[in-house]
């Protein structure tokens, strides 16, 4: 390995010192490097290898050891990854200046796992970045193919203990079962020897109600309680005391010092009490806290498991994609995309599933993938991966793959393309944690030394024992997060479909609400368009069937939906300028959609929408459409506009002014804005100290969904799929607007609920445990039960309130 900077010789010494980096006692040769301990060279190596790239702030973290390299880690050892045929069925996307792969890595267990594997990238200069999925244990990968290469990077990952696990299933791309097995193993042993100790102290028991039990009974039982705590101790409960230990080397305070502090004082207690004779310890106690613990523990560990498989496989998009069969066009769900359909994407539309292109040429922008916008030509015959972007002509593709809603989740969640979103609920939790646990420390001395003073040293054992154990800043953080999973899950269930939990919030502190027009409050296809103006013939209604085919915009569809029985051709030369129209030639006739200014025409009376057509420059006549409201949402104008201010801004005429000031007032509503101005609306706005909701059309109005504190894109069935947007709401559900923003405001009060019950329980489980009134193994099944009674408060206050709202 290359080594820079001073040279450091090891130094090798006798001795049993824990290892600096795993953690292990060091029960041969100690080698002393840097004046820190290691048990062998594989974990020396790894420091080496943090300490050069400066990222030995991994051994501050405080939540557990690292990972010994594995001993039969051998050079080229993942060479075969570089084959092509491999190589290819790995790669989630893959091009000549990045590629995106994901590994399955068991060895991750802590938040300096996380942490260290989210920085990678100094590691290995060829990383562009890194994201982990703990409960999944996968990492997601972005490289550069000319600076890396997958064996380089699996070989990396392995020389710093976290080496993937990669088989025949992972490269079929098959869901690869978590490995769990340690930790029920240590519930299993913890619970086998909790269970055998409560039976062998019967004879205390019988002995506290007052039945006499022969002496040397009772000590054998005891000195069986002792051999079956060690176990616990030793094995079960050992990732509490790695973290507490981790949490004293960095000079940390977490969650789990009292815990530890609590099984080991208990232990300690017990065998002073057995070895001195004044009693038979409380062995029973110690095994309850940790089994109890760790079912507790267990049970957090399965619900997230559980929301994020409910996020990544079930949280469905609202996203339907054109498919060609016998000739004709039906919108499928991309969910139920099946290998050898065949889709046809339209200008701008999002590529929800590999594919082989079809079509002679096309251009695709992976600006969604790779945040580079940087359109790539591609030819008939060459796979195109899901995230790319059509820009130009209508083409026509073949599934190899389907589709993966995980993959779209990820793409949507793309740092490139969203802000930086307020995680503070982590760091909030992290630094109540922090005071919390030192005023937990500061409680325990305090009864301790009080209850000695009074001469009650039981009473001070008890107290400092419960204290420990009952404080629980943890639950505070189950009370937002399981209260926002539920809110989510009730949310997409009625049609919206939100990014991130933090969205929630922002949603419910709206006080703008900034409406698009087309496609957003009226609906999308339910009107057929009047056209008015010169004769046309066979061909030229073939040439607008063929040019509106190729746009995604509301209007177009509807156009093209009451021409589908008209035979289309090929168009060359397409263009499409959003807010303008579209154009290109059929047949070596110019045809151009759009606004009067785009087509040439002259402008009508403002009094209906219309789409003006001209043909070789010549204006011809135009498409008029009798606009109404979305179902329902008129009658939810008046209860919106009790908590927002309202506004309308469209890139159409003032045609339907009159019609719409019925539910906008005429100062508040704007037309003939460009994607530009809207952006530059919401900026002004929210420059105002506004906190705004945009609706809009997901492709056309990007920049302000972008811009705006909340931005949701407006889906009837269509591909209009863009990350620039916090959700997505189905159009049929814009009826239930004024519910579903009355619903995420009640999930911060539900979540104030959920504070109040975490409050509560501490205080009172304090003040039993203050006066030494509370046995350890209460109050080790108190914890995880508070656990278990916050997730079923969140649970029960949200389907009380989603019920009440008629939305669940």
């Amino acid at each position: 390995m290359e080594q820079r900077g001073q040279l450091h010789s090891p130094e090798i010494t006798k001795g049993t010192e824990a290892c600096y980096h795993c953690g292990e006692p060091c029960e041969q040769d100690t080698i002393v490097f840097k004046s820190h301990s290691f048990c062998c060279k594989g974990c020396k190596l790894v420091y080496e290898i943090l300490d050069e790239n400066k990222l030995c702030t991994y051994y501050a973290m405080g939540e557990g050891v690292g990972n010994s390299p594995d001993p039969d880690l051998y050079k080229d050892k993942f060479s075969y990854l570089d084959q092509p045929e491999i190589r290819n069925k790995l790669l989630q996307f893959n091009s000549a200046t990045q590629c995106h792969v994901s590994f399955f890595v068991p060895g991750m267990h802590c938040s300096s796992c996380i942490w260290l594997l989210e920085n990678f990238r100094k590691l290995d200069p060829g990383v562009i970045s890194s994201s982990v999925n703990f409960p999944n244990r996968t990492i997601s990968l972005v490289y550069n193919p000319a600076l890396t290469s997958l064996a380089a990077i699996a070989s990396r990952m392995s020389h710093v203990g976290y080496q993937p696990h990669i088989s025949l299933d992972a490269i079929e791309k098959k869901n690869i079962r978590k490995l769990s097995r340690q930790k029920w193993a240590k519930v299993g042993v913890a619970g086998f020897c909790f269970g055998n100790i409560m039976m062998l102290s019967f004879p205390e028991y019988f002995a506290i109600s007052g039945v006499d039990v022969q002496p040397g009974l009772k000590w054998t039982f005891s000195l069986l309680n002792l051999a079956l705590s060690l176990p616990v101790l030793l094995y079960s409960s050992r990732d509490f005391f790695i973290s507490a230990l981790g949490a004293i080397r960095s000079r940390h305070l977490n969650i789990d010092l009292p815990l530890a502090a609590a099984i080991l004082i208990t232990f300690i207690r017990s065998v002073y009490e057995l070895a001195s004779g004044t009693g038979p310890g409380y062995f029973d106690s110690m095994a309850g806290i940790v089994f109890f613990m760790l079912v507790g523990r267990a049970f957090q560990d399965r619900t997230f498991e559980t929301m994020a498989f409910d996020r990544d496989y079930r949280s469905y998009f609202p996203l339907a994609v054109s498919v060609v069969e016998n000739e004709t066009i039906q919108q499928v769900q991309v969910s139920k995309l099946k290998s050898g359909m065949r889709m046809r994407i339209r200008n701008r539309e999002v590529i929800p599933a590999d594919a082989i292109l079809l079509s002679d040429s096309a251009s695709i922008d992976y600006s969604f993938v790779t945040g580079e916008a940087r359109p790539e030509p591609i030819v008939k015959g060459d796979l195109i991966y899901a995230g790319g972007r059509q820009l130009g002509t209508a083409i026509d593709l073949e599934v190899v793959s389907e589709v993966e809603q995980s993959y779209l989740t990820r793409l949507w969640n793309n740092s490139a393309f969203t802000e930086d979103e307020n995680r503070s609920e982590s760091g909030m939790v992290n630094r109540i944690n922090q005071y919390f646990t030192a005023v937990v420390f500061v409680l325990a001395v305090l009864a301790a030394g009080y209850w000695y003073w009074q001469g009650a040293p039981i009473l001070a054992w008890n107290a400092v024992t419960t204290i420990l154990i009952v404080a629980c800043p943890c639950i505070l953080l189950l009370a937002a997060t399981f209260t926002n999973g539920h809110v989510l899950r009730i949310l997409a269930q009625n049609g919206l479909y939100l990014k991130h939990p933090t969205v929630i919030e922002k949603l419910g502190n709206t006080d703008t609400l900034v409406f698009d027009k087309t496609g957003t409050i009226t609906p999308g296809r339910d009107s057929k368009p009047l056209y008015e103006g010169k004769t046309l013939n066979a061909t030229q209604f073939s040439a607008i069937a063929s040019l509106v085919a190729q746009s995604n915009h509301p209007l177009s569809r509807r156009i093209g939906e009451a021409m589908e029985l008209c035979k289309t051709t090929e168009i060359i030369e397409f263009d499409e300028v959003p807010g303008l129209g579209l154009q290109g030639y059929c047949q070596g006739e110019l045809i151009q959609l759009g606004s009067a200014a785009f087509t040439g025409a002259l402008p009508a009376q403002d009094t209906e929408t219309s789409v003006f057509l001209s043909i070789n420059k010549e204006p011809f006549g135009r498409f008029v459409f009798r606009n109404k409201m979305r179902e329902g949402l008129a009658e939810q104008m008046a209860e919106l506009e009790k908590n927002h201010q309202i506004y309308l801004v469209s890139g159409d005429h003032s045609a339907d002014k009159s019609w719409l000031s019925t539910w906008f007032k005429d100062e508040r509503m704007h037309f003939r804005y460009q994607p530009e101005d809207k952006l530059n609306f919401i900026k002004n706005l929210k420059s105002g100290g506004k906190n705004t909701l945009m609706l809009g059309d997901g492709l056309n109005d990007a920049g302000a969904l972008k811009e705006s504190t909340v931005g949701i894109a407006v889906s009837d069935d269509v591909n209009n799929f863009s990350p620039a947007c916090d959700g997505i709401i189905q159009g049929e559900s814009m009826g239930r607007l004024s519910v579903l923003l009355r619903f995420s405001r009640h999930a911060r009060t539900i979540i104030a609920w959920s504070f109040i019950f975490s409050i509560v329980y501490n205080i009172i489980g304090l003040s039993f445990a203050l006066r030494g009134a509370l046995q350890p193994v209460i109050a080790a099944i108190l914890m995880p039960a508070a656990s278990i009674s916050i997730v079923a408060l969140a649970t029960l206050l949200t389907w009380l309130t989603a019920k009440r709202m008629k939305l669940a």
